[in-house]
């Protein structure tokens, strides 16, 4: 598997915030979806809150 760095911002109380995590995955596709469940099960967000700007390869 390879790592992938996913980048974004979430909706939040305040506004927006800007996050970025580290992920093993096959593919991009993967990795955005573990990124997004792994928000969603952290902050409570639905995948509407989530807005991914970006995937590279690390």
């Amino acid at each position: 598997m390879s790592e992938f760095v996913v980048s974004g911002r979430f909706q939040d109380r305040t506004g927006y915030r800007q996050f970025e995590k580290s992920v093993e995955a096959t593919n991009e596709n993967v990795a955005r979806e573990h990124t997004l469940a792994q928000l969603g099960s952290e902050h409570g967000l639905k995948r509407t809150q989530v807005e991914i700007e970006g995937v590279t390869a690390a």
